[in-house]
């Protein structure tokens, strides 16, 4: 039964359940954590999370500690266990149906995916096979929710972003509101030319990762940032100078202020660089608005994925490329999908030649 606070619009801490950041995990699990992160020096290898990125590392384990965190708040928490020890048949049994309550199918699945990963590297030799195949069975039931209604090509992003870009610079009834329309439009357009993750885009700094090279604009990602472990680097189409050169010299300065900062994307409410999930927040709120169709940052990858597999069809691996993907296997999907797309456009042009009959 819901709280009084509930019934009025409240959440009750069912509805957000807190995890337990690392330094209140039991010893046991904390320790291990600390040891499988251990970064390697020349003559000593790392601990078994060493070879992942940061924001894999970081995500394993809050999605241990929600684990933690669900036996604790059910009162299953033992504080004496050994590392990974609590993650039993029973508990994790107990934790997937408090998950189905609350979560869609495809939440359920990650958690437990990245239980076992954070379990396996808590305790190396421990043997989680048997999670692996409830693993594999939430995943036989689990329901994706359909991109198809929210895919847009590329072309049609870049064209809403320097109109919103263009308007706000001509149209704009103040000059913060100019400033952040410039930089608002210039964000989707270089977003869809330029289709990198959101932790390195949100992230990006001037004459670092975003610098000019002898007139023209680059996107120069060092490989210990990017997921694949290889540098990424591209040059922003001339398209864009014009946006870009705009936003640099008029809107930035206006929205920054007098506090220092490399940083490319400044937030107009604090006068300081974006947060990769107000960012990712804010791209989708634009496309909705713009497009009416709310175009997540990752749903970019997959517009710039799908625009490629229609139209560059003869570029093999086109995608894989465009996206620094080191299988090309990864992109197939997209592929299937603008095959998909092209192939009902050519039926639909040849049933209407039935039709003229």
């Amino acid at each position: 039964m819901r709280t009084a606070a509930n019934s009025s619009g409240g959440r009750s801490a069912h509805d957000h359940p807190r995890a337990l950041a690392v330094h209140e995990w039991p010893n046991a699990d904390r320790s291990a954590w600390e040891d499988a992160c251990r970064p390697g020096c020349r003559l000593k290898p790392g601990g078994a999370a060493s070879y992942l990125a940061p924001v894999s590392r970081d995500d394993f384990g809050r999605r241990y500690g929600a684990f933690l965190g669900f036996l604790q708040r059910t009162g299953r928490l033992k504080r004496d266990a050994a590392a990974a020890a609590q993650v039993t048949l029973s508990n994790v049994e107990a934790y997937t149906s408090d998950l189905t309550a609350r979560v869609q199918s495809v939440t359920v699945w990650n958690c437990i995916y990245k239980l076992r990963r954070a379990a396996e590297l808590l305790a190396p030799t421990a043997d989680f096979s048997w999670l692996a195949e409830i693993e594999k069975d939430i995943a036989l039931m689990m329901e994706p929710r359909s991109k198809f209604d929210r895919l847009v090509f590329t072309g049609r992003l870049v064209e809403a972003g320097l109109t919103l870009a263009a308007e706000a610079q001509g149209f704009a009834s103040g000059e913060l509101i100019r400033a952040r329309g410039v930089r608002n439009g210039l964000m989707i357009a270089l977003l869809a030319l330029c289709p990198i993750r959101i932790k390195n885009f949100s992230a990006l700094e001037i004459g670092h990762t975003f610098k000019q090279v002898h007139g023209s604009w680059w996107i120069a990602l060092p490989s210990i940032s990017t997921k694949s472990r290889r540098p990424d680097e591209r040059r922003v189409p001339e398209l864009l100078n014009p946006s870009i050169n705009m936003y640099l010299n008029q809107s930035r300065p206006l929205l920054i202020g007098s506090k220092p900062s490399n940083a490319l994307w400044i937030s107009s409410t604090t006068g300081r660089a974006m947060t990769t999930k107000n960012l990712g927040t804010l791209v989708s709120r634009i496309t909705l608005e713009t497009l009416g169709v709310d175009v997540s940052p990752h749903l970019f990858r997959t517009a710039a994925a799908s625009t490629a597999a229609a139209y560059g069809g003869n570029t093999p691996h086109l995608a894989s490329a465009l996206l620094n993907h080191r299988d090309p296997r990864v992109t197939e999907e997209h592929y299937n999908r603008a095959s998909s797309i092209s192939a009902s456009k050519i039926y639909a042009e040849i049933t209407n030649t039935f039709r003229r009959i």
